[in-house]
């Protein structure tokens, strides 16, 4: 066991102290970072010029176009984007709306500057002169040429049927309209379209307004350390963001072992290794060692975490005992597919060989890391429940359940506690025997029928 410890603390020793690791261990804080920080003011210079043209507008009901150039215009287009992104920024705490509303406003570009010119729509001439508008769009005078066409329906004000609905118009866009512009058209021509209606049926656009606005309030949780505001939106991204941690940091990791253990075979080291301690010794060791470096990384972005929880108010969101489990499920996670990995390195002569090896490992880490945000929407869901219990896929899909607005009961996740070691530990198993066969032979590249194999000969 002796010999064990003094393998891991080689390796972690020599892990830590690399440039490259203390390069990639800071890169990923280092650029969240720079994205906060620099982040707005890059979407800022980025962001396309104010667009500025012509929308033709044929209207036979006489009464949308009045109200679509009052709410086209620039000062309206403003008050409706300042009031989604009041409603868009409710749950953001207080110290940070003002970086996340330059960071909206930066996304959404600036405001169309659009000018509207009415063309007849009577009944004998609306075909023919929609068509003479449509060649216009699609003429080859990019300057000259309108933005848009809108066609107002003739009952999108008034039913031509009683029972039926009301009707809605047609655009007709050029190529150089953009997809941002075409949004506020539609925004724009949306509260035209309600106004004339409102004005048709004699009722009062703010009594309505005001009878059918219900503001949302944000949710407090009470619990028994005290009542703190909910933040949903932040717990909705939580078991995706914990499956992430835990892929990158497991196959980060894991890649790691199975690249030593290439190197080391192949360069004969081993076998001067192999004089002093038995290959399970040796592959425990690395593993060990490896996943002491693991948790360490894992601890340094939790730390990083809270501490940016703590500055935007959130920090008592975070339940401390989910931190606890988190690192126990990334600690087994990283036993079962770290042995893997390490037993694929000892099977192959160089890296390029064990690329067959790594699809079905690879595909074992991206089901329950694809599966995460769904698992975290539905946590107790038959699928959810299901994959929660079946390793290698349950310590992933179980801290995706902890993760979401409801947790499941101690005893299941205590239970998969109890899978998740059995699991890492038959990994290890199956590892050892496979380390044990391929770490002294050479030649063609065993396949995974051949590995199985191995592991119940040896």
């Amino acid at each position: 066991m002796n010999k064990i410890w003094l393998i891991a603390q080689r390796d972690f020793l020599t892990t830590i102290s690399n440039r490259g690791f203390l390069f990639g261990l800071f890169i990923m804080p280092l650029l969240i970072a720079v994205g906060v920080l620099f982040g707005p003011r890059l979407l800022s210079a980025a962001r396309s010029p104010q667009v500025v043209g012509r929308v033709v507008v044929m209207d036979p009901t006489g009464h949308v176009l009045p109200a679509l150039r009052s709410t086209l215009s620039p000062s309206a287009i403003e008050t409706r984007r300042a009031e989604d992104a009041r409603r868009t920024l409710a749950d953001v705490p207080e110290a940070n709306r003002a970086m996340a509303q330059s960071a909206m406003q930066s996304a959404r570009g600036n405001i169309p500057n659009l000018t509207i010119e009415e063309r007849p729509a009577d009944a004998t001439s609306l075909a023919s002169r929609v068509a003479l508008e449509k060649q216009a769009l699609s003429s080859g005078d990019f300057a000259g040429r309108p933005l848009a066409l809108i066609v107002i329906h003739r009952d999108s004000v008034d039913r031509a049927d009683q029972s039926g609905e009301l009707g809605t118009y047609d655009l007709y866009a050029s190529q150089s309209l953009d997809a941002a512009t075409e949004t506020v058209i539609y925004e724009s021509l949306s509260e035209a379209l309600v106004q004339a209606r409102l004005a048709a049926a004699k009722l009062d656009q703010q009594q309505v307004d005001a009878m059918t606005r219900v503001r949302r309030p944000t949710s407090t949780i009470v619990t028994a350390a005290g009542e703190q505001r909910a933040q949903r939106k932040f717990m909705q991204m939580l078991p995706f963001l914990v499956g992430v941690f835990i892929f990158v940091g497991v196959i980060t990791g894991g890649q790691t072992l199975m690249t030593s253990t290439v190197e080391e075979k192949s360069s004969r080291v081993v076998e001067v290794l192999l004089a002093a301690v038995s290959p399970f010794q040796l592959m425990a060791g690395k593993l060990l060692g490896q996943s002491a470096v693991g948790l360490l990384a894992m601890a340094i972005y939790l730390g990083l975490g809270l501490l940016a929880l703590y500055s935007f108010a959130m920090f008592g969101i975070i339940d401390p005992m989910l931190i606890v489990y988190f690192l126990v499920f990334f600690l087994i996670t990283y036993l079962v597919f770290g042995a893997l990995m390490i037993a694929i390195g000892a099977a192959v002569n160089q890296v390029q060989e064990a690329q067959s090896l790594m699809g079905p490992v690879m595909l074992l880490l991206l089901v329950p890391y694809m599966l995460s945000p769904m698992i975290g929407a539905a946590p107790n869901s038959t699928l959810s429940v299901v994959v929660s219990f079946i390793p290698p896929m349950n310590t992933m899909a179980m801290m995706a359940r902890m993760a979401s607005d409801s947790p499941p009961p101690a005893w299941q996740v205590w239970l998969t506690v109890v899978v998740g070691f059995g699991g890492a530990c038959a990994a290890i198993w199956f590892a050892g025997k496979v380390f044990k066969v391929g770490l002294l032979m050479h030649g063609r590249p065993p396949n995974i029928a051949t590995m199985i194999r191995w592991a119940r000969e040896a």
